[in-house]
């Protein structure tokens, strides 16, 4: 075989979602993609590079102009081979062919063929002929369903018409398809054409290598947006003659409590745009009620994610939460407890969340001058709040598909309320894995984080799982 990578011409008439399917295939989501007919109106080559090198190409070509003429031509020709290369050869001058044959052009030069067809419509003659026509070309095929609705009852005529005439023929949602199901697609290949099973397999093994790598960044990434927050600290030094009224020092407290809930909040951004870079996500639309689009510190987050109270409890007597951040067990988080205020020079516990206070006011006092500092975090829920949403966020930037920006336009993305159930990730770990958290989390605050490869090792736990799950319909959110 003269091709040193896969190459995969991407066909189907206008409109059948082909596009969609490149930008998924590829995580491309700055190709071209319309709702309306046509809007590809050339052929396209989308390499994969990993690495500086090429490893597969995706060729997006325009629909036929002409099928039924193309297919009484090949039919003509009795007994000859290459066909596409053939008919190029002999209507290359006339300009009612032009687009049909730069079309056949990849064919020609020994692409495979991908045919992109919507399940969810009738299948009709015009589909009958470009099915019967690509047979013909005798190259290695596979047809995708790239069902576009939820209508399922032209599926198996479609079916029986593909197979057919196709070495392989696979449901492909491309407006949803996750990671797993992206590589099962590729594996898929390696049956349509035997010689082309070492060449589709080197091209496997270069995404896994990748994904692995992408996921061990991610795992970095949010083991130090954990270690930033929680050391995180503002502090302002304002002259006596400035506080001589009580309303001063609360107008200082107040601004230092926005400074400082405002400092957390670009942290969290920054790690998300992270995050959205390293799984190549330029187009990024939340939902309007979507948990990742809530702030941080509001209540909806508050009550979807983190630690169950009874969990906290338990998790703050195992791992022995540093003082000044141990909730207070005989009532299991229900009120702030004598501990909460210890070391607070002037009494002053700010900002709440699930009923303990974000982080304590300490003043130092100088001559002229008082210095007036919050932070860092010492409630002991944040920061499995705070883990919970940025996995919540990797989980979509994962699973979100490369070609989904032109779906869902009618309906809002979202999932039923059914579906959502508090907590989510840390929630679902084992008791021990939320104490090596705990005692992570506590470590951190005074810039010394212990555990942190086991606290590693959990969080790369949880995004393998989500690469590997068929759909985590949390990504949604």
């Amino acid at each position: 075989m003269a091709a040193k990578i896969p190459r995969l011409a991407i066909m189907g008439h206008p409109n059948a979602g082909k596009s969609s399917v490149v930008a998924t295939l590829t995580e491309n989501d700055l190709i071209a993609i319309d709702k309306r007919a046509g809007t590809t109106i050339e052929s396209a080559v989308y390499p994969v590079i990993i690495d500086g090198r090429v490893v597969i190409e995706f060729i997006d070509t325009p629909g036929f102009q002409n099928p039924s003429a193309i297919l009484e031509w090949f039919q003509a020709q009795d007994g000859k081979r290459e066909l596409a290369r053939a008919f190029i050869q002999a209507h290359r001058a006339d300009p009612l062919f032009d687009h049909d044959c730069a079309l056949l052009e990849p064919v020609a030069d020994g692409a495979a063929i991908i045919l992109v067809v919507d399940g969810s419509k009738r299948i009709k003659e015009k589909d009958r002929v470009e099915i019967e026509l690509l047979r013909l070309t005798a190259r290695p095929r596979m047809a995708i369903l790239n069902n576009l609705t939820n209508q399922t009852r032209y599926m198996t005529q479609w079916r029986d018409a593909l197979s057919k005439a196709f070495n392989s023929v696979r449901d492909f949602n491309a407006h949803r398809a996750t990671y797993a199901e992206r590589i099962r697609l590729l594996q898929a290949l390696k049956s349509i054409d035997q010689r082309w099973e070492p060449l589709v397999e080197e091209a496997i093994d270069a995404f896994e290598v990748d994904w692995s790598r992408r996921t061990e960044l991610a795992v970095s990434t949010i083991l130090a947006v954990l270690k930033d927050t929680l050391a995180f600290k503002v502090s302002r030094t304002v002259k006596q003659n400035q506080l001589v009224f009580k309303s001063g020092r609360e107008r200082i407290k107040s601004e230092l409590m926005v400074d400082f809930e405002d400092g957390l909040r670009k942290l969290e951004v920054q790690a998300q745009e992270q995050i959205r870079a390293n799984f190549r996500h330029h187009v990024w639309h939340m939902p309007p009620d979507s948990l990742l689009g809530k702030d941080l510190f509001s209540e909806e987050v508050n009550q979807a994610l983190g630690l169950s109270k009874r969990q906290l409890a338990l998790v703050g007597m195992a791992a022995g939460a540093a003082s000044g951040a141990t909730i207070d067990l005989t009532t299991a988080g229900h009120s702030l407890g004598a501990g909460a205020l210890i070391g607070a020079a002037t009494g002053g516990v700010l900002g709440l969340v699930g009923s303990k206070a974000l982080a304590k006011l300490d003043i130092d006092r100088a001559p002229g001058t008082q210095r007036f500092t919050i932070g860092p975090v010492q409630n002991p829920r944040f920061p499995f709040v705070l883990l919970d949403r940025i996995v919540l966020y990797s989980a979509r930037a994962m699973n979100w598909a490369h070609g989904r920006k032109a779906a869902d336009e009618e309906a809002p993305d979202k999932i039923p309320d059914k579906d959502i159930r508090r907590g989510g990730f840390t929630e679902a770990l084992s008791a021990q894995q939320q104490r090596d958290l705990a005692r992570f989390f506590s470590s951190a605050r005074k810039g010394k984080p212990e555990r942190e490869e086991e606290c590693r090792e959990i969080i790369r736990g949880i995004l393998h799982g989500l690469a590997a799950s068929e759909i985590d319909s949390r990504a949604d959110l």
